[in-house]
């Protein structure tokens, strides 16, 4: 294992890549039964189980990216203080806080929507999610939807103001610094910033379907949109941060080439 991978920002995009081969896991393997099967079909349980894979995964991808931005907010404006700042232990942390954390709250807004009584049987997407099972229900969900309202306000406005703090502060850097800092600032940063494009569209596509009438839309480009939640980000990120970043580049090359590293 090579030692020079063994940084904070490498131990981050570590933890982003499990997360969405996680979340492909919870997706692929149900498409492709349904795809081989002649009934299109999937049972509550297997259902619920999805839903907690794809919202562990949106959550924790989310989470990420902002630990991400944070990490380059120290390494670009408190250099010097870096290494003490973000310790293998400090990420460890956060990793741990994030993915536990993340578990624990999806596993109570399911608690609040498996006792529902379904009254129909059909979801108009590819995979299961709990706002659509909670459409779903005859009984009263005004529970599940101020607690998933609040839930998804309080994780989108953590995450978004870290982000935004985090850029503002290398951008005043940028603006004051020198020309090699602001070289510094958009190489690390560029990845960062089209991952983060990326995943904040796919999020926009889901919400968007979740909580508008969408029947006036083709059923092709209703599923396209769906998958690129799940699908893009998983492919993209590798790309985008393997031809970025000069260390994980030179990796790939020697692996490519045969050579120790």
């Amino acid at each position: 294992m090579n030692r020079s991978l063994h940084e904070p920002m490498y131990m981050f995009l570590c933890s982003l890549c499990v997360n969405e081969l996680y979340g492909s896991a919870g997706l692929f393997p149900f498409l492709l039964v349904q795809i081989l099967s002649d009934v299109h079909t999937i049972s509550k349980l297997f259902c619920f189980l999805q839903v907690f894979f794809l919202h562990v995964y949106g959550t924790v991808e989310f989470f990420m990216l902002g630990a991400m931005s944070y990490d380059r907010y120290l390494a670009i404006c408190h250099s010097l203080h870096y290494n003490l700042q973000m310790t293998p232990i400090k990420v460890a942390g956060i990793t741990a806080f994030v993915w536990s954390f993340t578990a624990l709250s999806v596993v109570v807004v399911m608690s609040l929507s498996t006792p529902l009584q379904l009254c129909g049987n059909v979801i108009e997407k590819v995979y299961c999610d709990n706002y659509s099972i909670v459409k779903l229900a005859c009984s009263d969900t005004t529970v599940n939807n101020i607690f998933g309202l609040v839930y998804l306000f309080t994780i989108l406005v953590s995450v978004i103001v870290l982000i935004f703090y985090s850029y503002l502060r290398i951008l005043r850097v940028c603006f004051s610094g020198s020309k090699q800092t602001q070289q510094k600032a958009i190489s690390t940063c560029t990845p960062h910033l089209v991952s983060l494009l990326n995943f904040s569209l796919a999020v926009f596509f889901e919400i968007t379907q979740n909580r508008f009438d969408m029947s006036h839309i083709p059923n092709v480009l209703r599923i396209l949109l769906s998958l690129y939640f799940l699908s893009c980000p998983p492919l993209f990120n590798p790309v985008i941060y393997g031809l970025n970043m000069s260390k994980v580049r030179n990796i790939l090359k020697s692996f490519a080439l045969g050579e120790r590293v």
